[in-house]
């Protein structure tokens, strides 16, 4: 069988949920194409090479871009059959009036993917004929969609494949810019916040990757010039044994590689002790969604954390030598003109400019079909109708002048990104736009951040990734124009200059 392999947003990194299922396919006997549409165009006779055709959903962001890549697919090819698979591809049923794909699989979706292939074989092989769903185009095509949760053992990523890693995010730290690789030490999540997709699939649990395969896939990306790796599990601390396992074998291996990893506020308090550990092995930073200044907001979306945690968990990292990186969800239904400005003033008050990105001050609340916070009650008096095209439920804010706000926001981050602003000018835009649409609030100006919080690196210093986007933000325009196979510019991942690059062409939570 022939099959294309289709992503289109994985954070600027190169796609690992496209290159693992590509090594599985191709150790199955199939013939495997990858395009990566950040960096690359989808074209036609791509589409018209493909027996079978996946396309690759693992958040928000991408399942957005992947519907329009589908739909461009179906218009150079109408019976090619199609999967949609990873965390967002049980959306798919419901995100067009015309079903598009015809299979969906959320979750542990490789054994899935591997079977589909080999049913669609199977009838080729009765038919003699090449696959086809029908004789016709039908009307009536139905999406099955498909929750696997099955455990199962990784094997090596085809990541020769993909474009190289000089196409995608590079880390920004000590005056350089270095290739950065991505890989899952886990999958899924112990916890159940109420605004996260993941445990709408996995439901509270975990699936461990198995070490050889992780510390095979770190040795090829080594070999490819990198030189710093993201652990982008939901949680890197929800298996911690297994987490620090990891850390060691990669440090006695790759002395010289360092890493980042996403942790909660309360795995990086709980589990203190680790980090001078994770420090000496290479570890940067770390992504922790702090999401809001507000306890009564962290309560609905049960994040187990109050704000108190958040100033402590920066003063842990730190007194390690790790920077902190934030990720923030500053408009919800239940936010308040005041709990924006208290979440400004706790950033600066914590020494946080740096380690923002501008994109995570126009998050706004996605509420998709399972989600926990539908089950609570929380946002019975603020929901709206489903809005297929934006795959979530509306929602009205207490404060309509924090909707404006939220699309001015939207504007400023992505021009901040293109232009390549130093942190503090983009902090400052942000404070006078909020400043602009909600007028003077209570709080006066942040007190100076304490000692123990400061960091020791300049604002612009402090190590990241140049992708500054977000799993759960909005396409831009380009990159919406990209997917539907228009014109483009550069691709997301180029890395020509030393400024952060926003999505053009965007954690977890």
């Amino acid at each position: 069988m022939r099959i294309l392999l289709v992503s289109t947003y994985e954070l600027g990194h190169q796609p690992l949920a496209v290159a693992s299922p590509a090594g599985a396919l191709g150790r199955a006997g199939h013939d495997v194409k990858c395009v990566d549409l950040s960096v690359e165009p989808l074209e036609a006779p791509s589409v018209r090479w493909a027996d079978a055709i996946a396309c690759s959903v693992p958040m928000h962001t991408a399942c957005r871009l992947a519907l329009g890549a589908c739909a461009r697919i179906r218009s150079i090819d109408p019976l090619v059959p199609i999967c949609l698979y990873g965390l967002y591809a049980d959306l798919a049923g419901s995100a067009t009036p015309e079903p598009i794909v015809d299979l969906a699989v959320a979750g542990e979706y490789e054994p899935r993917l591997l079977q589909w292939v080999q049913e669609l074989e199977d009838r080729a092989a009765r038919d003699d004929a090449r696959v086809r769903p029908d004789p016709e185009p039908s009307p009536s095509r139905a999406t099955t969609t498909v929750v696997e949760l099955g455990r199962g053992r990784f094997g090596l990523p085809a990541r020769h494949l993909l474009p190289p890693l000089d196409r995608y995010a590079h880390l920004a730290a000590f005056g350089e810019l270095r290739r950065a690789g991505y890989v899952e030490a886990s999958h899924g999540c112990a916890h159940r916040c109420r605004h996260c997709p993941v445990p709408v699939v996995y439901d509270g649990r975990t699936r461990l990757v198995n070490l050889d395969a992780l510390l095979a896939d770190v040795a090829q990306l080594v070999e490819m010039g990198a030189q710093h790796v993201t652990f982008g599990d939901p949680d890197f601390l929800n298996g911690p044994h297994h987490a620090l396992r990891a850390v060691r074998a990669l440090h006695q291996e790759f002395s010289d590689l360092t890493f980042d990893v996403t942790a909660k506020v309360e795995h990086v308090l709980d589990q203190r002790d680790v980090w001078p550990s994770l420090a000496d092995a290479g570890c940067l930073f770390v992504v922790s969604a702090f999401e809001s200044a507000s306890d009564t907001i962290l309560a609905h979306l049960a994040k187990g954390h109050v704000r108190a945690d958040e100033v402590e968990a920066v003063a842990v990292l730190r007194a390690s030598g790790i920077e902190p990186r934030p990720s923030l969800l500053p408009f919800t239904p239940w936010t308040s003109a005041q709990d924006l400005v208290d979440l400004l003033d706790l950033v600066a008050a914590c020494d946080l400019v740096g380690n923002v990105d501008p994109v995570q001050y126009a998050i706004r609340l996605l509420v998709p079909p399972g989600s926990l916070l539908l089950q609570s009650g929380s946002l019975d008096t603020f929901l709206g109708p489903y809005d297929a095209e934006r795959l979530s439920f509306a929602w009205r804010p207490a404060d309509d002048r924090l909707d404006v706000l939220a699309g001015h926001l939207a504007h400023l981050a992505e021009r901040a990104g293109a232009e390549g602003w130093p942190a503090e000018s983009a902090y400052e835009a942000v404070r006078a736009e909020t400043a602009a649409v909600l007028g003077p609030c209570a709080s006066g100006p942040p007190p100076p951040s304490a000692a123990r919080l400061r960091s020791r690196f300049a604002p612009d210093e402090r190590p990241r990734l140049t992708e500054a986007w977000f799993c759960c933000a909005e396409p831009t325009e380009s990159q919406f124009r990209t997917a539907a196979g228009e014109p483009e510019g550069e691709g997301v991942g180029e890395v020509e200059v030393e400024e952060p690059q926003m999505a053009t062409s965007p954690t977890r939570g």
